[in-house]
């Protein structure tokens, strides 16, 4: 089983570190047995991005007793009631949810503990998507992938309380299990190395024990988790986990990244199983050796 720092079920010592200021209010590092602050992140996202119905502009017909040598301005055309009203009831497609977890706070930037929050960062930087607001206590972004509706989510409430945040997100935006990818960091998998799931336990790692407790026991979601090895020699994983990596490391992981975005691509776009094979592919497994 996976016991991932921050988040090790066996050692209730990491989340005794102290407490962390963020947005102006303390945010304490706790034990699992514990809760972070119940105060909330004010979401500063704002709805002025939704698009809205456009007048449709079409070129008015010339009458046959018209000049030749004149012609008909173009003139807007208001959509007739019905076909507003058809437009109003085609269903929206549910965007996508893609959460990486992780710690907030300068201390734990760049740690093997929050290779989630990377994650997300690196596909809201290849995708233009701008995580500038904070939404149900997670840094937050909207967007496409292809023409896939996307939402970026990186929970502010510490790693054991993740679910928290990524529960009242889908609950509030109604999101479809299916269509919510969580990614986390696992001990159990070899360092960068990537491994797509359709579904699963929390495997000891306590972020994801969060989360699935917030969507009421299910554990029908697609996972991504990203390797990080094992400690070296009787190194403590609480300890193992809250280290930056070293140069060779981090130049590895930011590979793992790039396949990750095209994981995540082509999981939108192209389904489930096509990303799986990428990923999971002793091909892609090759080219990390």
């Amino acid at each position: 089983m996976n016991a991932v720092g921050g988040s090790i079920s066996s050692s209730a010592s990491l989340f005794s570190l102290g407490a962390v200021r963020f947005f102006n209010w303390p945010l304490l590092i706790s034990s699992y047995s514990s809760s972070p602050s119940s105060k909330t992140l004010i979401s500063t996202c704002s709805s002025n991005n939704q698009k809205t119905l456009k007048s449709i502009t079409m070129p008015q017909s010339s009458s046959s007793s018209a000049s030749t040598t004149q012609s008909s301005a173009a003139a807007p055309v208001t959509p007739s009631p019905s076909e507003v009203a058809v437009e109003a009831t085609k269903p929206k497609p549910k965007p996508w949810l893609i959460v990486g977890l992780g710690n907030p706070g300068k201390m734990y930037n760049g740690t093997r503990h929050n290779v989630g929050f990377e994650m997300v960062d690196a596909i809201a930087e290849a995708e233009g998507i701008s995580m500038s607001c904070v939404s149900n206590k997670a840094i937050f972004g909207k967007g496409l992938i292809g023409n896939v509706p996307v939402m970026l989510a990186k929970p502010q409430t510490f790693m054991n309380a993740s679910g928290q945040s990524v529960g009242a997100i889908v609950s509030y935006h109604k999101i479809p299990l299916k269509q919510v990818l969580v990614i986390f960091d696992d001990l159990d998998l070899p360092f960068a190395k990537l491994r797509l799931l359709p579904k699963g336990g929390h495997g000891g790692h306590n972020g994801m024990r969060s989360v699935i407790d917030h969507f009421k026991g299910s554990k029908d979601f697609p996972r991504l988790r990203i390797g990080i090895g094992r400690p070296p020699g009787k190194m403590n994983p609480v300890s193992f986990v809250m280290r930056a990596f070293n140069k060779q490391e981090r130049q590895e992981l930011d590979f793992a990244f790039q396949n990750g975005i095209e994981a995540v691509r082509i999981l939108l776009l192209e389904g489930f199983d096509k990303s799986a094979t990428f990923v999971n592919s002793a091909k892609y497994l090759e080219q990390l050796s």
